[in-house]
């Protein structure tokens, strides 16, 4: 096991020349003698504030630690859009969304796409992906693109299961999430029987769908994928008492793209403290189960004589609130959501180093590129991470002090803009004037509960002329709403005759079918109006 060893591995650092006085490039010409072997592990729904105090006093997470002790942690790293297709799209591109246009959980790239495992290939790489991919295309159900498709129609329905946990009632059972462990297994075997054997060094890829919460009954309250589940083995890995109870704002007191995401996830019902902090306990003993497989990786990278020879990065599409702003699931930029792991160990990566700067799943990209040697190209939204994390590069500072995560999909009503810098949290919403902003001091609100965008007006503008220099919002929403509208229209077509029907039994059916002729109604005002994102 990892435990008798922990203590005597070291990840050393190889020597390499001064990269020289490049200073403004997003990366440099590959600076190890042996080109390294690249794994990347990618998990579904991580948040990533676990991976360092205090958050990682709540749940056991061994392989990350390892990772921290032997490798460098980014702090403040965050998703480029808190949902599955659009995070991975971003991150397989380098590409912010609204370049990529990854609109919702069924518009990712071209299946066609240049990714950086493509041209890590081109530069002498063996590659191999086994797992969740999910960046042409999520293949969501027909529910979940309506629901997205029709976020600016002005009713409020119930989208989402309530919130629920199950428990395994075994001590030993250890494999719980299946798919995940099968994957795993199939990425242990590649290297063992493949990946050891090679002359030329490699690139592997596993994604993992854990910790997303799990599917519910597709009949009755608890629809959706909204079960937090786990078994006794790894629920003894989480501190009960360690667990936060996250506080809420009065349901009258939220904001109103808040309150709209909360009300659609099926969160705005009671719920008593022992219903979340068993929803929360649930949660982290997923993450564990998730750093378990984790760890199989890097076992086997180390019984196979490779882990001195390969760089090691963990992260996650996006996080997973857990009930924190009384909501569950991600699509939000509150931390729980949208603050994500990344752990970087291997040669030339700095040991037991913490970064605090702030980066995002598009640095992945040009990082990628900067271990092959390959040029970066130019038209890159992301930065590469070696230099913040490598001891080659002298120089430290070249990625910018600000990262743009955006959101445009389901269960939230206006398309929404994240801009963070190292102190403040500022949230644009829809056309920038229709949709009150949000700022947030990380530094005295870490738990993002008091919006001061009005009492700190110079902040508020400063960071949202900041904001319209890197994307024009307002004009990147009203796209988002004209497809929308298009894609909207094309399904009704689509099917003909059996719209009412159909359009009544989709995951919203328990409030739909009180009301239909309402519901239908609204749709039909909204499909006549001028293509402008709506008034909240």
């Amino acid at each position: 096991m990892l435990l008798l060893w922990v203590s005597v591995v070291a990840v050393p650092a190889l020597a390499a020349p001064d990269p020289g006085a490049g200073g403004q490039r997003r990366g440099a010409a590959r600076v190890w003698p042996v080109a390294p072997n690249v794994v990347l592990v990618v998990s579904d729904s991580f948040d990533g504030r676990l991976t360092f105090y205090p958050g990682s006093q709540v749940v056991k997470l061994p392989f990350i630690n390892f990772m921290k002790a032997h490798g460098t942690s980014f702090l403040n790293a965050y998703t480029n859009s808190p949902i599955c297709c659009p995070s991975r799209a971003a991150m397989w591109s380098g590409l912010f969304t609204h370049l990529t246009e990854s609109w919702n959980n069924f518009k990712g790239l071209d299946p066609n796409y240049t990714t950086w495992m493509d041209i890590m290939e081109k530069h002498g790489y063996r590659t191999q992906k086994f797992g969740k991919l999910d960046y042409t295309s999520g293949h969501h159900s027909i529910s979940n693109r309506v629901e997205a498709w029709t976020r600016d129609v002005a009713f409020l329905l119930r989208q989402e299961g309530r919130p629920m946990v199950n428990l395994i009632p075994k001590k030993t059972k250890v494999r719980v999430m299946e798919k995940d462990w099968k994957n795993t297994d199939r990425a242990v075997n590649w290297l063992r029987k493949e990946a050891s054997n090679y002359t030329q060094p490699f690139v592997l890829y596993l994604g993992l769908n854990l910790p997303h919460p799990y599917p519910s009954p597709s009949s009755g309250e608890n629809f959706g994928s909204s079960t937090f589940h786990t078994s006794l083995y790894w629920l003894k890995k989480v501190s009960y008492d360690a667990i936060k109870i996250p506080k809420w704002s009065p349901l009258s007191e939220m904001h109103p793209v808040d309150y709209y995401s909360s009300y659609t996830k099926n969160c705005t019902g009671k719920f008593t403290e022992k219903e979340i902090k068993n929803i929360r306990a649930f949660y982290y003993a997923m993450c564990a189960e998730t750093d378990a497989m984790l760890g199989e990786i890097i076992l086997a990278l180390r019984q196979l004589g490779l882990l001195q020879k390969t760089i090691v990065i963990y992260t996650s599409d996006h996080g997973e609130l857990a009930m924190e702003h009384r909501q569950f699931y991600k699509m939000s930029m509150y931390e729980a959501s949208a603050h994500v792991p990344l752990l970087v160990m291997g040669p030339g990566i700095k040991a037991n180093l913490q970064v605090p700067n702030v980066v995002s799943l598009v640095d992945i990209y040009p990082t990628m590129l900067d271990i092959a040697g390959a040029p970066l190209l130019q038209n890159l939204s992301g930065y590469s991470l070696l230099p913040l994390s490598s001891e080659m590069y002298k120089f430290k500072n070249l990625h910018p002090p600000w990262i743009l995560s955006e959101f445009h999909g389901c269960n939230v009503n206006a398309s929404t803009y994240m801009l963070r810098t190292n102190q403040w949290k500022y949230i644009a919403y829809s056309d920038g004037t229709s949709v009150l902003p949000q700022l947030f001091d990380l530094s005295s609100d870490p738990d993002e509960l008091t919006n001061i965008a009005t009492q700190f007006p110079e902040v508020t503008y400063s960071l949202d002329r900041k904001l319209r220099s890197i994307i024009n919002y307002p004009k990147v929403s009203a796209s988002v709403h004209q497809y929308n509208k298009e894609q909207f229209i094309r399904w009704k077509q689509s099917i003909g005759q059996n719209y009412s029907n159909v359009i009544a039994n989709l995951r919203w059916h328990q409030d739909w079918l009180q009301e239909p002729r309402k519901y239908e109604s609204a749709i039909d005002r909204w499909l006549k109006t001028p293509t402008n994102p709506k008034k909240i």
